[in-house]
């Protein structure tokens, strides 16, 4: 039988039904017609052609394109269950403005898979939320967060909101509603459903949403309700670098692969000497930029929503933190100049135009679909690094593969904010700081290691050891050390793991598929075999009866 219609095309269906009935009610209706906007469905937050397909449908289209590379191993019933989306609610409240006038916010929250609990999303505030879309970023943090061995199933949430358009008051009431909202209907908790910051959101609306949930339970736990929280409220130092660190280690990992390199064209392994273009400063862009900056990569493009600047040097390229002040400052990347090359300035009608400039490395970290159909045959680079969710379209990939333009994809590039949510949650669990039982004991120990050392050495190599070199070893681990060390290795782990299976893949299919099988098919099909063991080793349930 045919796969039953996805939920964007039943929405359509009875969005043009319900239409001219709306449309004729509101005729007379007054202030209480019906908004058409709550009936449609956005395309999302991208620019990207009408012929594309959705962004619910590009995870579909990537889905189904992995079970079809391992139909042997994992059956077509099987590929379904994992696929279908658990739960998904809607809520609606209203609020009141600052101004007196009362309007009525909707909010979503999806749980795509329970076949490992909690689950584990973000929540971005954003006009253009629907349901589709936290449906398609729920399907993709399930096989995120299987990609990168984090015991988690997906969810995502959203609230449809515009979060410059309401200050600070008005934001954490909605905030606190939509948490009330998802505490009465079972979407929060630490082993239920455990949201993170996202786009339009950050550490603030999550210590609202954490003080929130203690004050409507008991639990003890409560803390771990929510991950990307401030410090003082249970938080993780390093997390707010933690996606665009894990984003460079995603990007080392792969540059320092010598057989990746010979096919992607590139003379020599290793992120020092190359040239990166960055598309999105935000939280992510601007810690990513920054990390391949301080590891001797080249910034030589950066490019924001209505300014970028690009420069032509092959030496030389922009320091991140100039540009992030300058962008501060200012708003916009016009009239920047740093201590560096000169830059080439793009306005607003030319800055989409620094996705096809020359570079080694794209990394496209703000919205989806931006690399698509229209633009992939311009595309320039020798590699597109995903920092964003889905910013390169199944059509443009299969364009960049004849091309020889090979992508890191999102699945896991980007997972270094749920590694790092994972390490919170499991500091929340525990009350205790990492570090804190042990980092004196290991500094003791090293200490006494060292006295022996100096002892059998001392007399023949005086001074063997310098006295910053030894403070360096002999120093324990802070929380941030352990962070971050738990996040190298779990990137570095990820993206072997899905070179491996990808290449695997590539010379399994190699007669149907001449130009391989690309590294979001790695990376997906890595993921689906992990999903079906879990499946499997539960007694095939995952969670459902």
């Amino acid at each position: 039988p045919e796969s039953p219609p996805s939920i964007v095309h039943v929405h359509t269906v009875f969005e043009n039904m319900l239409r001219p009935i709306f449309a004729r009610a509101a005729a007379g209706a007054g202030a209480f017609a019906t908004p058409i906007r709550a009936l449609s469905v956005p395309r999302g937050h991208s620019d990207a052609p009408v012929s594309e397909p959705r962004f619910l449908e590009m995870v579909e289209i990537n889905f189904d394109r992995a079970g079809k590379l391992i139909a042997d191993e994992v059956s077509a019933t099987d590929l379904e269950v994992i696929k279908a989306c658990n739960s998904v609610i809607r809520v609606t409240f209203p609020i009141r403005r600052r101004d007196g006038t009362s309007e009525v916010v909707y909010g979503y929250r999806a749980q795509h898979s329970h076949h490992r609990t909690p689950t584990k999303g973000g929540i971005r505030y954003a006009e253009a939320v629907n349901q589709s879309e936290v449906e398609a970023l729920a399907a993709l943090m399930t096989m995120k967060c299987a990609v990168v061995d984090v015991p988690f199933g997906g969810a995502k949430g959203g609230v449809c909101i515009d979060p410059k358009k309401y200050d600070e008051v008005e934001l954490e009431s909605i905030t606190r509603r939509y948490t009330l909202e998802l505490s009465k209907k079972g979407f929060i908790g630490p082993g239920i459903d455990v949201p993170a910051p996202d786009m339009g959101t950050g550490p603030r609306e999550m210590g609202w949403i954490k003080d929130t949930y203690a004050m409507l339970t008991d639990d003890i736990n409560a803390a771990a309700c929510v991950t990307g929280k401030p410090v003082s409220q249970g938080g993780l130092n390093g997390r707010t670098e933690a996606t665009g660190l894990g984003v460079f280690y995603g990007i080392r990992s792969f540059l320092s692969d010598a057989r990746f390199c010979e096919k992607v064209g590139m003379d020599e392994p290793g992120v020092k000497g190359k040239r990166f273009i960055v598309q999105g400063f935000g939280n992510v862009g601007f810690h990513a930029a920054n990390f391949i900056h301080n590891a001797g990569g080249h910034i030589v493009g950066v490019g924001e929503a209505t300014s970028a600047i690009y420069t032509t040097n092959r030496v030389a390229g922009f320091a991140p933190q100039e540009v992030r002040d300058h962008l501060s400052r200012h708003g916009s990347l016009i009239g920047f100049e740093g201590t560096g090359p000169k830059p080439e300035v793009l306005d607003a009608t030319s800055c989409k135009n620094i996705l096809t400039l020359d570079c080694d490395v794209l990394v496209p970290a703000a919205l989806e679909q931006v690399v698509n159909e229209s633009n992939a045959h311009a595309i320039s680079c020798k590699v597109i690094a995903e920092g964003a969710n889905g910013p390169v379209t199944p059509r443009a990939e299969d364009i960049l593969l004849q091309k020889h333009v090979h992508v890191i994809p999102d699945l896991v590039l980007n997972a270094g904010g749920v590694t790092v949510s994972y390490i919170e949650w499991l500091k929340n669990l525990q009350h205790v700081r990492f570090g804190r039982l042990t980092k004196k004991w290991e500094e003791r120990s090293k200490r006494l290691m060292m006295g022996v050392m100096d002892k059998l050495v001392e007399h023949t190599i005086p001074g063997f050891l310098p006295d910053n070199l030894r403070e360096e070893i002999v120093k324990g681990p802070s929380e941030l050390d352990i962070v971050y060390s738990g996040l190298q290795d779990t990137m570095e782990d990820a993206c072997h793991q899905t070179r491996v299976c990808a290449d695997a893949l590539s010379a399994r299919h190699a007669d149907d598929l001449p130009h391989g099988v690309t590294y979001r098919m790695g990376a997906y099909v890595n993921a689906l075999r992990k999903i079906h063991q879990t499946n499997k080793d539960a007694g095939g349930g995952g969670g459902r009866f």
